[in-house]
């Protein structure tokens, strides 16, 4: 099974946003300069007497510093590591959020489902792409876009209904946290698959369907499994 700490050969690390000791800022820079992806700042955190709250005021947030901080997120993303860099000089502590539907899409399914896909996945020798793993227990796979709109009929051919899948497909008009963005005090989005220049080239959505619906439908049949445990957390 892949770890969130597995290591990175030095020539790669470079070239990879990493997962502790950079700044949100710096972060967020790399990831629209070297993997072309293009960043918007979200939410943020403010300590209250020690306790986390979220900048949106709601003190019963969902997702605490890490959702976008205004309706019209989706014009204010970038692509350009200059504006990324002016973005987050005025918020050096928003969360990085990345919109899908433009150079990615993104299959969102439970932790408990994700990581029996990826041991399959491994044991397939699939080519995998960036693979986040969210405090809110989701993980998400990242794939060509166009997969919100294929997602539907790939599960119907494999016998499935979505209904009977924890299975989202994530395009345009949605977005994902990325590493290394925190839920309040829930901990850290974390990469579950690094990107590395091997996967720059994302799998479509097809390639990755079959093991994905197959692991969300044994994970709701054994609810009280957990093999996400073994893991661990990367801060």
């Amino acid at each position: 099974m892949l770890s969130v700490e597995e290591t990175i050969p030095a020539t790669e690390a470079a070239q990879i946003p990493k997962q502790r000791g950079d700044s949100l800022l710096e972060t967020a820079v790399r990831y629209a300069e070297e993997r072309h992806w293009d960043v918007f700042p979200g939410t943020w955190l403010e300590a209250v007497d020690g306790v986390p709250y979220c900048s949106c005021g709601d003190a019963a947030c969902p997702a605490p510093g890490a959702h976008p901080a205004r309706p019209d997120w989706a014009t204010q993303a970038t692509g350009s590591a200059t504006v990324a860099r002016r973005l987050w000089q005025k918020q050096p502590s928003a969360s990085i959020l990345l919109p899908t539907g433009r150079t990615f899409d993104a299959l969102s399914v439970p932790e408990t489902a994700g990581f029996l896909a990826l041991a399959r996945m491994e044991r397939m020798e699939l080519t995998l792409g960036p693979v986040t793993l969210a405090p809110d227990r989701r993980m998400h796979f990242f794939v060509l876009p166009g997969a919100a709109v294929k997602l539907p009929d790939l599960v119907r051919r494999l016998g499935w209904s979505m209904g009977s899948l924890d299975l989202v497909a994530l395009g345009e008009g949605a977005w994902v946290a990325a590493p290394p963005t925190r839920f309040g005090s829930r901990g850290a989005v974390q990469w579950a698959c690094r990107p590395t220049p091997a996967n720059r080239w994302l799998p479509d959505a097809e390639e990755l369907i079959s093991p994905l619906a197959d692991a969300g439908g044994r994970a709701r049949e054994s609810p009280g499994s957990h093999p996400a445990r073994g893991v661990t957390p990367v801060t």
